[in-house]
């Protein structure tokens, strides 16, 4: 195919345009975790004061309706979590953002890769914990009832289901693995020329 010439392959137009609605996704993923962390899950680590009211009582109204008791007491290894969020994936979300919003950013491999797996690997315990943990009823009510459960694993289920697709699309996409298309030399191919 001579170069500029349009993709007509449909299932190669319909394969990028999913690709792409996957970049937007996970732009707006990284994009809304930055004001997530900063201003609701940091709270959980940091002194209280540091924080308008308004954000205290956001993060008290959220605990109390999704019984959220981590959020307002967390246990160590929570703790744990929250400060791998602050140290390790908050300077990558702005730079996660950029790459999917722009799209197709190779580079983003590896380190979208090694985000996904730590994610996903600290979202297990979490998830098990709210499912199986006997939550005391007070100071900070946790999920007693299985409705209450399941509507507190709606809110942490995307981060572990958003970086397991986001690992999926790494490994899996050509666009993401570097693969030549086709006409196009592979760099140790023009070595061998």
């Amino acid at each position: 195919r001579a170069s500029g010439e349009k993709n007509t392959n449909p299932c190669a137009v319909i394969t990028m345009s999913a690709l792409r609605l996957l970049e937007w996704l996970f732009f707006f993923y990284f994009a809304s975790h930055i004001p997530i962390t900063l201003f609701i899950d940091l709270q959980a680590l940091l002194p209280a004061e540091i924080y308008p009211q308004t954000l205290r009582d956001v993060l008290r109204w959220y605990a109390a309706e999704f019984k959220d008791p981590m959020m307002l007491d967390p246990p160590g290894w929570f703790k744990s979590f929250i400060f791998c969020e602050a140290i390790v994936q908050m300077p990558f979300f702005p730079v996660a953002a950029y790459a999917f919003f722009k799209g197709g950013r190779r580079w983003i491999r590896i380190p979208a890769i090694i985000y996904s797996v730590h994610v996903a690997t600290t979202l297990i315990p979490i998830l098990t914990h709210i499912l199986f943990h006997r939550f005391p009823g007070t100071p900070h009510p946790g999920p007693q009832t299985p409705s209450e459960r399941l509507a507190l694993l709606g809110i942490y289920s995307p981060y572990l289901l958003v970086p397991l697709l986001l690992l999926l699309t790494m490994l899996l996409s050509s666009s993401y693995r570097g693969e030549a298309r086709p006409g196009k030399a592979t760099a140790s191919q023009k070595k061998s020329r």
